[in-house]
C-alpha cells in the first residue's frame, strides 16, 4: 500500500483531495470514504491518524483557504494612508470581494445542523475577527475623528456578529432575497457610522452559491 513517509505531505494530500471533493460535491455530500477513494492507496487509518473527523478536515481546509485572505485584511488594517472610517469600508469590501469567498460558500456546511462548527464560528468571530481586525480600526477612527463611539469593543463585536452570523445563509438558511433585505438593514447601520457600503449584490451572489451547493 502506498504511504507517504512525510506526515506534512500526507496532510497536504488529504487536504488537496478533500478540498477538490468539497468543491465538486459540497461538504454535506462528501464522505470520509469518498476522500479515501481519491487518495491513491491510502487507508482510512492514514486519515484518522491526522484528523479525527470530516469536520476536522473541513477546519484545516478552511484555515488554509483563509490564511492568505487574513493577511490581506491585516494589510488593510495596518495601512498608513487611510483613516479609520476608510479602513472600515475597505475591509468590508475586501472581505466580500476576495475570490476565496466563492470557494468558502461552495464548500460550506449547514451550520444549523452542526453545533460544533457553529460554536467555532462564533468563537472565531468574537475572539479573533473582532479584536484583531475591526477593533483596531475603530480605535484608530476614534483617534482620528472619523468614527464616534464610546464603546469601541462592543461596536466591533456588533459589526462583525451581524456580518458573520445574522446575515449568514449557512446559519439561517436564508434565500438570496432574504439576504438582500438583511444587508440593506446592515448597510443602514453602517451608514450611521458614516460608512457607505454597497454589499448587498455581492452577498446575494454568495447566498446563491451556497444554496446551489446544499
Amino acid at each position: 500500500m502506498a504511504r507517504n513517509k512525510h506526515p506534512e505531505e500526507t496532510v497536504n494530500l488529504i487536504l488537496d483531495v478533500a478540498y477538490r471533493l468539497f468543491m465538486e460535491k459540497g461538504y454535506e455530500h462528501t464522505s470520509i470514504q469518498n476522500i479515501i477513494h481519491n487518495l491513491g492507496g491510502f487507508s482510512k487509518g492514514a486519515i484518522y491518524h491526522h484528523f479525527k473527523s470530516k469536520e476536522d478536515i473541513l477546519y484545516a481546509v478552511m484555515d488554509r483557504m483563509m490564511a492568505e485572505s487574513n493577511k490581506m485584511l491585516a494589510d488593510i488594517r495596518d495601512r498608513m494612508d487611510l483613516n479609520g472610517k476608510e479602513k472600515l469600508k475597505a475591509i468590508f469590501k475586501a472581505s466580500l470581494d476576495r475570490p476565496v469567498q466563492d470557494e468558502i460558500f461552495t464548500v460550506a456546511p449547514n451550520l444549523r445542523s452542526n453545533s460544533k462548527l457553529l460554536l467555532s464560528l462564533l468563537q472565531e468571530t468574537i475572539e479573533d475577527a473582532a479584536p484583531n481586525y475591526i477593533l483596531p480600526i475603530i480605535q484608530q477612527g476614534i483617534a482620528d475623528g472619523s468614527i464616534e463611539t464610546d464603546y469601541p469593543k462592543e461596536l466591533s463585536e456588533l459589526i462583525i456578529l451581524v456580518g458573520n452570523i445574522w446575515t449568514n445563509p449557512m446559519i439561517f438558511n436564508s434565500s438570496a432575497e432574504e439576504i438582500y433585505r438583511k444587508f440593506r438593514v446592515y448597510g443602514q447601520m453602517l451608514k450611521g457610522l458614516g460608512v457607505d457600503s454597497e454589499m448587498s449584490e455581492r452577498v446575494c451572489k454568495l447566498a446563491a452559491i451556497y444554496q446551489q451547493n446544499k
